[in-house]
């Protein structure tokens, strides 16, 4: 249907295909993007099991920090600008914090046995210790300015 040019044209090629599916792989394989997924297949649990005013105050912040844990790890890890990576970084720890805190609020109300929130407390704990590990890899050196005079010095 949209036969307006040819790959070879557009300067897609079989190895630009075969570099962007082991990008892809090394991403979704990455330590730190498996325990997001753990987290967030444990945040949908908890999620799950509230009440109906609890899940419309708590599940939708809940299951938001969680998938933006993944999904900034995934476009932090598909560019090398240090500035970039960083304020992915931010973000990702910003929403695993407030995650790690939705947990005590749900304690403090008694909705969840504590030892269900304490499985999403630990797996959030095994998270900041590879992210802490992740973003020691982040060359500052290859780092161009936003505009915004954050990472940069």
């Amino acid at each position: 249907m949209w036969d307006d040019f040819d790959d070879d044209e557009a300067g897609w090629d079989e190895e630009d295909e075969f570099d962007a599916r082991k990008e892809h792989e090394n991403i979704y394989k990455h330590p730190l993007m498996k325990k997001a997924k753990d987290i967030f297949a444990l945040t949908r649990a908890l999620v799950g099991s509230l009440d109906e005013a609890r899940k419309e105050l708590y599940g939708n912040i809940m299951m938001e920090d969680a998938m933006i844990m993944s999904a900034k790890f995934a476009g932090a890890e598909g560019i090398s600008d240090y500035v970039l990576k960083m304020e992915k970084a931010v973000i990702m720890k910003v929403h695993a914090k407030s995650l790690y805190s939705m947990t005590y609020q749900l304690g403090m109300e008694g909705t969840h046995a504590e030892e269900h929130l304490e499985l999403l407390r630990e797996a959030i704990e095994e998270y900041r210790l590879l992210f802490v590990e992740w973003q020691k890899g982040f060359d500052p050196n290859e780092k161009n300015d936003d505009g915004w005079g954050i990472f940069t010095d």
